[in-house]
């Protein structure tokens, strides 16, 4: 059963993991990013989560540009690495060979890797607690079509998607993984 309990409990999880990417005065910069959601579908509006002690939280402030990355299951050690090593010590780009070109909107790096990227510009930025939370236009959209079905869903044939768990754990959404599809009946 249920019970109070006298501290904050956490529990976000799992859930997919971001990668967010920034460029700034010749400067790249990663970082995993577990608090990141779509806004709005029209306009399309994203929003993420940078703790204000992370190296990618000046940058991206500064610039006013990021890119939003999602990279499949076999890249799990990439994402991992992006959330502990710290780019005030590192260049996680060249310590992790992480391949990419730069985004034709916003010069921020689109990961080569990724199913998934958008190029966002910065629309607004608010303070949360120990968090800021970026609100930003998507203003280019990448997607590798060769991973996804004609009605837009994953085919799960060809791509694994990760879910962090919590405590640097990963779990597989993948052809093997079970879906069930509810429809309501009037």
């Amino acid at each position: 059963m249920i019970q109070r309990v006298n501290q904050t409990v956490m529990h976000s999880y799992p859930g997919m993991v971001a990668l967010v990417t920034v460029s700034h005065k010749g400067e790249h910069n990663i970082m995993a990013a577990g608090w990141h959601t779509y806004i709005s579908y029209d306009p399309p509006i994203y929003g993420v989560a940078i703790g204000r002690e992370r190296h990618s939280y000046q940058l991206v402030k500064e610039a006013g540009k990021f890119a939003i990355n999602f990279v499949p299951f076999e890249k799990a050690e990439l994402i991992q690495q992006a959330g502990v090593y710290s780019g005030f010590e590192h260049d996680k780009f060249e310590k992790s060979n992480i391949c990419f070109h730069h985004g034709s909107a916003t010069n921020s790096p689109v990961l080569k890797d990724a199913y998934i990227a958008y190029e966002c510009e910065v629309i607004d930025r608010h303070t949360y607690g120990d968090h800021d939370w970026f609100v930003a236009n998507i203003v280019r959209f990448y997607r590798d079509d060769e991973k996804f079905l004609a009605n837009g869903l994953p085919d799960f044939e060809k791509l694994s998607i990760p879910l962090y768990i919590g405590r640097s754990t990963y779990a597989k959404v993948d052809k093997d993984t079970q879906f069930v599809t509810h429809t309501v009946k009037e």
